[in-house]
This record gives structure tokens, C-alpha cells and sequence, in this order.
């Protein structure tokens, strides 16, 4: 993942090539190349089939990368927004924030999909993004461990301790009340290359 020092905004991010993926945190440019890896596939392809199984009769809408979020400060015009970023999974409940350039505004429940190349920012530089705009839940994934994090604001606004779910449990999902994932399917493919 690849940064650059110069100060950037939205207008800047709508000029540079399709075929890559860039994000914006306070005006800093992260390059978000390499592509994922296989395993990263499988866990975010599994955990967006169940979170959209789930949403089919809620007012939520679930969005797969890449997909923009952007988040304006107070008074900042469209092309002056300084941070735009592609969680691998947006759950959006509020039809309003959404448009043809995608949510403008927090979503409710965010997932971060750690790689070597993004762990460091998804743990620091996104935590405290997500929690200062007030993303009601966070999830930080680590497939090699195979552990979520699950981080839901309290009533300061701030993130508590996270939930810690493994391979074998299954994880509320707190913008579906009721509702549940199961992490032995979204973890599989580390079981699959095992026995092979």
C-alpha cells in the first residue's frame, strides 16, 4: 500500500485511473494495490452473501468494495472532502446518505478485512475515523487468525472493548437484531486448504 505526502481531495480522487483503488484519509492518498489475496475473497465474499441473506427484509442495504464512503467535515463542499474510503463491507440503513457516488456520510456497521498491507491503518488510522463519524459497528477480521473484533459505540460515542468471536462461534449483528453469522463458513477455506 503505497501513500503520498501531498494533501488531496475528492475533486483530486474523481481525476486519477479507474482501474486502481485509492483512499483518502484527511486529505492523505493510500494506493490500495496489491489485489487480495484468494483467502481474503472467500472471507468477504461469505461474509457479504450472509449479511445480505440478512438484510433482505430490513430497510439496510449491504455494499461490497469498491464502493465509496465518503465523509465530509462540518461546512466542506462535495470537492473539498478530504476522506474517502472503500470498507470491503458497508451495511447502510439510511437510504438518504446513499447516491449514484455512493454513501456520503457514516455508514451504520462497517467491515475491514486485514491484509499485511492495510492492518496498521484498518487498526489506527480507520478505527478512529469510523469512531469519530460515529459508525455504530466495526468489524476488524483477520482471516489468518481467524478472530473478529466486533466494536460498537457506547453512549459517549466512543468504541468499548471489542467482542472477540473465533472460527467457531457464531456473531450477532447488531443492525439485524436477532440475526447471527456464522463464522465456520465464512472461515472455511483455511479448513479446506488444511486437509488438502
Amino acid at each position: 500500500m503505497k501513500q503520498s505526502a501531498e494533501k488531496m481531495t475528492y475533486s483530486d480522487y474523481l481525476t486519477w485511473p479507474e482501474g486502481e483503488r485509492w483512499e483518502l484519509i484527511s486529505g492523505v492518498a493510500y494506493n490500495m494495490s496489491p489485489a487480495p489475496s484468494p483467502m481474503h475473497q472467500h472471507v468477504l465474499g461469505e461474509l457479504f452473501a450472509q449479511l445480505h441473506a440478512l438484510s433482505a427484509n430490513s430497510r439496510c442495504s449491504v455494499y461490497l468494495v469498491p464502493f465509496d464512503v465518503r465523509f465530509p467535515e462540518k461546512n466542506e463542499k462535495e470537492t473539498d472532502i478530504s476522506t474517502v474510503v472503500q470498507p470491503d463491507i458497508s451495511i447502510v440503513c439510511d437510504a438518504s446518505k446513499i447516491d449514484r457516488k455512493g454513501c456520503k456520510g457514516a455508514p451504520d456497521m462497517v467491515i475491514e478485512i486485514l491484509s499485511p498491507a492495510t492492518a496498521k491503518k484498518d487498526r489506527r488510522e480507520k478505527f478512529r475515523l469510523y469512531q469519530r463519524h460515529q459508525v455504530k459497528s466495526y468489524w476488524i477480521v483477520s482471516p489468518l487468525d481467524e478472530i473478529i473484533e466486533v466494536f460498537t459505540l457506547n453512549q459517549d460515542g466512543k468504541y468499548g472493548e471489542a467482542d472477540i468471536y473465533t472460527a467457531d462461534d457464531r456473531v450477532p449483528v447488531s443492525v439485524f437484531p436477532g440475526a447471527e453469522i456464522d463464522l465456520a463458513k465464512v472461515f472455511s477455506v483455511n479448513r479446506e486448504e488444511e486437509e488438502e
